[in-house]
């Protein structure tokens, strides 16, 4: 599924991983787009939701009060929440000077966020 507007937000299903792949820029009116991707993201209730945030150029308390819930019922149910970077810097800058960039797990490697499946083998 996806949605469009100045921001653009796809879901996808892996194994055992949600991502959300937000574009853009998020504030108070983009919103609604990823309470859409959160409420799929719980409904499925993966043991992990990767948000890619790589491609977001601006965002303002809109996307911070989303990321906030989104970790609270994460955090509830026992579930991982991993922020995709690189962050740009108005992303970074949003979570820093709101004193919430440390409560976040922020990776800038998709292949990590994604990990592998639960019980296979990785290394040598």
């Amino acid at each position: 599924m996806q949605w469009h507007s100045r921001t653009t937000v796809q879901v996808t299903h892996h194994a055992h991983v949600f991502e959300i792949v937000v574009r853009g820029e998020v504030d108070y009116d983009e919103c609604d787009l990823l309470h859409a991707a959160w409420a799929e993201a719980d409904e499925q209730a993966l043991p992990a939701t990767v948000v890619d945030l790589s491609g977001v150029a601006f965002g303002d308390s809109g996307l911070l009060n989303a990321l906030l819930a989104a970790r609270r019922r994460h955090a509830a149910e026992g579930r991982a929440l991993i922020l995709l970077g690189p962050l740009q810097e108005a992303v970074r800058r949003l979570l820093a000077v709101s004193g919430t960039l440390d409560h976040f797990t922020v990776t800038d490697s998709r292949a990590a966020a994604l990990g592998p499946a639960p019980g296979s083998a990785s290394g040598p």
